[in-house]
C-alpha cells in the first residue's frame, strides 16, 4: 500500500520490507536530529494493524501471547510475541487496549498470517479479530513531541514516543499540520541506537526471545500456558541461549554499509576466519556514524574486536549478556 506522503517534496521510496513509505525526504541526518529533538513524525502506514474486540479479548490473548495482558489497564502500552511450538519467534505485536478494543501493529505484510493463527485459537471465546490495515495508518511521534493526539484515536505511549492508530484518510492532513515528515531510515537509525530488535531483521527461523533481550519487555516469566513457553522456561533456567544481540560501532572509513546477513568474524582471524554471526541491521547515525546490530555466538568474548564482511572493523557493545 503506497503512502500518500511519498508525494511530498524530496521523498525517496523505501525498499524491501519497508516498501510503501519514504526512506527519507532528502536529508537523512536532519531528519534524525529532528526526531532526537522531539520533532517531526514518521509514516509507518505500511505496517499491519490488527484489532481484537469482545468481552474475552484480554483473557484470551493472555493465553496466546508471551506477555501478561489479562489485567492490562486501558491505555497502557505493551509488546508481546507469538512463538512457535519450539519457542521460536514468529510475530511481535506492539499493542494497547483502549477499554473496548485491543489495537496492535505488526510487521508489514504479516497481519494475515497472524490473524489466521488467532482465528484458529478462538474456540468458545467471545472475541472478534480484524485486519484494519486498509482503514488505519500507524504514525510515530518521538518522545517529547508536542503534536496532538486526535480525539478518539488509539495511541500507544512508550518511553520512545507515541504510536498513533490514525484513520488512513486523515494521514496526509495530519502530517501537513504536525510535520516535518521523517523517513524510515532515520527511525531505523534511532532504533539501532536504542538496541531495539525487529522481527525479520534481528530474527530468523530459529531465534528465541532470550537472544535479543526481549525477556521482560515482551516476555513475562511468571506466566505460562502459551505456545513455546517450555522453551522460554528451559533456556531461562539454564541461562545459555546459543546467540546474543550486540551493538556494533563500525569503521567509518567504509563507503558502503554492510547489508543484512553480512558475516561477522573475529578481527584476529581475518577474512578467512570462522563466521561467528551476521549483521542484522545497519545505519548511519547523525552522531555515532555507521552503526549496526548483529547476532553472534554467545561465547564470543565481550572484548573481542570483530570484522564485518571482508574488511570493516567493528567494536561491540553487548546488548544481551553471555
Amino acid at each position: 500500500m503506497k503512502s500518500p506522503l511519498l508525494s511530498l517534496p524530496g521523498a525517496v521510496a523505501a525498499e524491501e520490507r519497508d516498501e510503501g513509505v519514504a526512506a527519507h525526504y532528502g536529508d537523512l541526518f536532519r531528519e534524525q536530529r529532528a526526531l532526537a529533538d522531539g520533532a517531526g513524525l514518521v509514516d509507518l502506514s505500511h505496517r499491519g494493524v490488527v484489532t481484537v474486540t469482545g468481552d474475552d479479548r484480554l483473557t484470551w490473548l493472555h493465553l496466546l501471547l508471551t506477555q501478561h495482558v489479562s489485567d492490562l489497564p486501558a491505555g497502557q502500552a505493551t509488546e508481546a510475541l507469538v512463538l512457535s511450538a519450539h519457542g521460536h519467534i514468529e510475530h511481535a505485536l506492539y499493542l494497547v487496549d483502549d477499554g473496548a478494543t485491543v489495537w496492535a501493529h505488526v510487521e508489514p505484510g504479516t497481519q494475515q498470517e497472524l490473524i489466521a493463527y488467532l482465528e484458529s485459537m478462538k474456540f468458545f471465546y467471545r472475541v472478534e479479530v480484524a485486519d484494519r490495515t486498509d482503514d488505519f495508518a500507524v504514525v510515530y511521534l518521538p518522545a517529547g513531541s508536542i503534536a496532538p493526539t486526535p480525539e478518539g484515536v488509539a495511541v500507544r505511549e512508550t518511553p520512545y514516543g507515541r504510536d498513533l492508530f490514525l484513520p488512513r484518510a486523515d494521514l496526509e492532513a495530519y502530517a501537513a499540520a504536525n510535520g516535518p515528515a521523517v523517513g524510515i531510515l532515520a527511525y531505523e537509525a534511532l532504533r539501532v541506537e536504542a538496541h531495539r530488535p525487529r522481527v525479520g531483521f534481528e530474527t530468523d527461523h530459529r531465534t528465541i526471545p532470550h537472544e535479543l533481550g526481549w525477556i521482560g519487555s515482551a516476555v513475562h516469566l511468571q506466566k505460562g500456558c502459551y505456545r513455546g513457553q517450555e522453551t522460554v522456561a528451559r533456556v531461562h533456567n539454564l541461562g545459555k541461549p546459543p546467540r546474543r544481540l550486540v551493538f556494533l560501532h563500525l569503521d567509518g572509513s567504509e563507503v558502503h554499509l554492510p547489508g543484512h546477513g553480512t558475516p561477522v568474524r573475529l578481527a584476529a582471524d581475518g577474512e578467512e576466519g570462522r563466521q561467528l554471526g551476521v549483521v542484522t541491521t545497519s545505519a548511519r547515525h547523525h552522531e555515532l556514524g555507521p552503526i549496526a546490530l548483529a547476532v553472534i555466538k554467545r561465547n564470543v568474548p565481550l572484548d573481542a574486536e570483530l570484522l564485518v564482511g571482508g574488511d570493516t572493523a567493528a567494536a561491540q557493545e553487548p546488548v544481551v549478556q553471555p
